[in-house]
């Protein structure tokens, strides 16, 4: 009997291990694979601020799960992760209804021999008051076009006012100084220079207000001090007001209020600030960390049940007896290939291999404007990247992400096509 392996989670690290699966035992008939996901469709998770500024429709970038599945070898199922049980050794999907409330699909039970949850990420608030009701979130491409959204209708909103003679300005302000408060701040700056081109001629980078706000002494920890420099002094040219130390305290209706200092008002907020797992995850009997994440041996099974494993951001997973794997991309992608590798070697009645994680570096990508990183080849050793090398560096990473799930070939035609849809399709999307 086919020994059945369920994969709850379609984002980087789930979709990969699926596909690599898929086509090494899912094909070949030696086990069933099942990818299941509450979306019909992927998206690489560090784009979605650029669908929120509109730099990125994401029509254009978005993987259809049901297409991937028909051509690698595994079938995926549309549905909620609910519950799971563990002496049953089942997981428990939510019913699925319409936009009406009308039930599509009723709850159902699904049989796993082997449970991988690869589920994610939310933006943690720390208990913050009013964050969850006055801030936008940008953890899914729903939340990323609901933001992108009401973006357009600010945009709309200001242009008409500073015709009609008005002294009026566009306020922004962003929480967290990590990769995505940053990204987003260029991404918005480069957004607002391109709406002369589309007939929004009055609202211009005068009229525009980004801030940016980090509880730390300075934005991008992951990188060295030296780069988080050089990104915060080009964000203040690019006009982007930087403000370090000082930790929002509580959200009100358009307006943060800080631990020192003015309060900052602004027409939308957007929240970065952290990441947890989702709140959830907690019910399942597993043994998770404070963060939510479920703690996993070096096997990356979870340390309360072995039929279960977890990769990516939900995955608590030591490095040392201090640190632990960073919720990062590359992190889902090693854990990914790790748990593929051992998972075809156990079938080859060979020991599984431990987990190393080895810290590639950090890169961060300023819009159109510039980028800056650094690669990592060894403990001891590392490479700092600034302008035209890192945005380079920092696009390949999606394309290796690609070559994961289409392999090389049609990478390359994926990369033909965006090109061309640069050249005829419009700069921003403002729709």
């Amino acid at each position: 009997m086919q020994e059945r392996i369920v994969i709850v989670g379609g984002g980087a690290g789930g979709l990969e291990l699926a596909t690599m699966l898929g086509r090494k035992l899912g094909r070949k008939k030696k086990a069933k694979i099942m990818l299941i996901d509450r979306n019909s469709t992927h998206l690489w998770k560090p784009l979605l601020h650029e669908v929120a500024s509109g730099a990125l429709d994401s029509r254009l970038a978005e993987l259809d799960y049901r297409g991937q599945s028909a051509r690698e070898g595994f079938q995926f199922l549309v549905g909620t992760l609910e519950a799971v049980n563990k002496n049953e050794k089942s997981i428990q999907l939510a019913a699925i209804k319409d936009e009406q409330g009308n039930e599509v699909l009723a709850p159902r039970s699904i049989q796993y021999d082997r449970l991988i949850l690869s589920i994610g990420s939310v933006t943690a608030d720390f208990g913050t008051p009013g964050v969850s009701e006055h801030c936008y979130f940008l953890d899914s491409l729903r939340q990323a076009d609901e933001f992108h959204e009401h973006l357009l209708n600010e945009f709309l909103r200001v242009n008409q006012s500073i015709e009609d003679g008005e002294n009026t300005k566009l306020s922004l302000a962003i929480v967290g100084g990590g990769a995505t408060g940053v990204e987003l701040a260029a991404e918005l700056i480069h957004s607002v220079s391109l709406l002369s081109i589309y007939g929004l001629s009055f609202l211009d980078q005068k009229h525009f207000e980004v801030r940016l706000v980090e509880a730390g002494k300075r934005l991008l920890p992951a990188l060295p001090e030296r780069l988080s420099a050089s990104v915060e002094k080009k964000l203040k040219s690019l006009g982007v007001e930087v403000i370090l130390g000082n930790p929002v305290t509580e959200v009100k209706e358009n307006t943060l209020v800080l631990s020192e200092g003015e309060n900052i008002n602004a027409n939308l907020m957007v929240w970065a600030a952290g990441v947890r797992a989702p709140d959830f995850v907690s019910e399942w009997g597993l043994k998770v960390r404070k963060n939510n994440q479920i703690e996993v041996n070096e096997y990356l099974q979870s340390v309360s049940d072995e039929s279960i494993y977890a990769i990516g951001d939900c995955a608590g997973c030591r490095i040392d007896d201090e640190r632990w794997v960073p919720p990062r991309a590359q992190s889902a992608h090693q854990m990914a290939e790790c748990l593929y590798q051992n998972i075809v070697r156990e079938y080859r009645n060979k020991p599984a291999k431990a987990f190393k994680y080895k810290d590639r570096g950090s890169l961060v990508s300023l819009s159109r404007f510039s980028a800056v990183g650094n690669l990592m080849q060894s403990k001891s050793l590392s490479m700092s990247l600034e302008g035209t090398l890192a945005r380079w560096a920092y696009a390949s990473l999606y394309r290796m992400h690609q070559r994961a799930l289409h392999g090389w070939w049609k990478m390359f035609l994926l990369l033909m096509v965006d090109k061309l849809n640069h050249v005829v399709k419009p700069r921003l999307k403002l729709h």
